[in-house]
């Protein structure tokens, strides 16, 4: 049984994966300042980093934001170890948390996951000594709480729980959208997660952004049950209302999400029965959604041999979908320094990447019939 009470926590924590940048792309460090500081302010503790997260500058911006600016008991940081097929070795992976603590400024972390676990990298997590090591370094301090975020059926993440009692936590990609959809398996992941009794953090509680903006019969059924009310509200609020959750993550990359957060989760308070029938209603209208449902994590393209943008694609054909002026036009400048949807050789590496378990090939495929032929 974890040793982490979930009751009466601030069921908001600050996702750092989309933080502000500014032109030359470096940390947008007043903008990220302010953030952190209305959060902490309203109440919030939980900062969520991760080793790969924007080629480390998401872990320097804890140090600059955070760690040389608040005192060390104000303040809980998440980061996380990532290892995938073809990628670090054992040494390189168990070297990411010294190059995590010293990018952060930190001593120790108070959460530490195993990044992304899913059915195609889980044996290099055991064959690394992944589990034995975070465990150790729990031990002896340098980790406060060990857990894994999770990407996969319900099946194995009831082998992993039951083969590793001494897990704390687990983050699970849980919201609306997906709460029914057999490939993510939110509901029979949460499920498995209760019944073994491990508090969970959730992630993705807006799906990429999706819920934030999304198909216009969802934002008509949202509006009308509560004009006043962001479309995110919903989401996240839907999330924070289960039973056993930690904090729901948000990826707020302005002030203006920050605030609009903080607005209802200063105060939460969980969607009642009248809003339950609201969301289900919502849940029915996105059935009939034809959009790519990528989330824009971009694991798929920081391995991507011929350097497809391929987030960014599947947007401007959303776009298409929902009827945008001119998507050919925002292709061709996406892709004018990069690799173009033709030029993919189909070698796999952005499918097993893809937490959501896209058929991306297939799907960029589609993406050069629409945007490719006759150019």
């Amino acid at each position: 049984m974890s040793e982490i009470n979930v009751k009466d926590t601030f069921k908001l924590g600050f996702g750092l994966m989309r933080l502000p940048h500014l032109k030359d792309g470096s940390n947008d460090m007043p903008q990220i300042c302010e953030m952190v500081d209305r959060f902490i302010a309203a109440g919030g503790t939980y900062f969520d980093t991760a080793y790969v997260y924007d080629d480390g500058r998401s872990e320097d911006a804890v140090r600059k934001a955070i760690t040389e600016r608040y005192p060390r008991e104000s303040f809980t940081v998440c980061t996380k170890m990532n290892s995938w097929l073809g990628g670090p070795t054992e040494e390189e992976t168990k070297r990411q948390l010294e190059i995590s603590l010293k990018r952060t400024g930190l001593e120790y972390f108070d959460y530490y996951l195993l990044h992304a676990v899913q059915t195609n990298n889980r044996a290099l997590y055991d064959e690394y000594g992944l589990w034995d090591f975070v465990r150790k370094k729990k031990e002896k301090g340098v980790l406060r709480h060990i857990g894994f975020s999770f990407h996969a059926d319900p099946v194995t993440l009831d082998q992993i729980l039951t083969e590793h009692p001494e897990v704390d936590f687990v983050q699970l990609q849980i919201n609306y959208a997906d709460w029914q959809n057999p490939d993510v398996a939110s509901s029979e992941n949460y499920e498995v997660a209760r019944r073994h009794g491990v508090p969970i953090v959730v992630m993705e509680p807006v799906k990429g952004g999706k819920l934030a903006n999304p198909i216009e019969p969802v934002k008509q059924i949202l509006s009308q049950a509560d004009p006043g009310a962001s479309f995110a509200s919903w989401a996240i609020r839907y999330a924070a209302s289960m039973e056993g959750i930690l904090t729901v993550l948000s990826g707020m990359s302005t002030l203006a999400q920050m605030d609009d957060n903080l607005s209802y989760m200063r105060d939460f308070k969980p969607l009642t029965e009248a809003e339950q029938e609201v969301i289900k209603r919502a849940q029915t209208a996105l059935v009939m959604d034809q959009s790519i449902p990528c989330t824009a994590c971009r694991y798929c393209v920081d391995g991507c041999p011929m350097n497809i943008p391929i987030p960014g694609i599947f947007s401007v054909k959303n776009g298409q979908t929902r009827h945008c002026a001119s998507p050919s036009e925002d292709y061709a400048l996406l892709t004018k320094n990069t690799g173009k949807v033709s030029d993919c050789i189909a070698c796999g590496q952005c499918e097993g990447a893809c937490p959501q378990r896209l058929p991306v090939i297939s799907l960029l495929k589609e993406c050069a019939q629409a945007f490719e032929t006759n150019r």
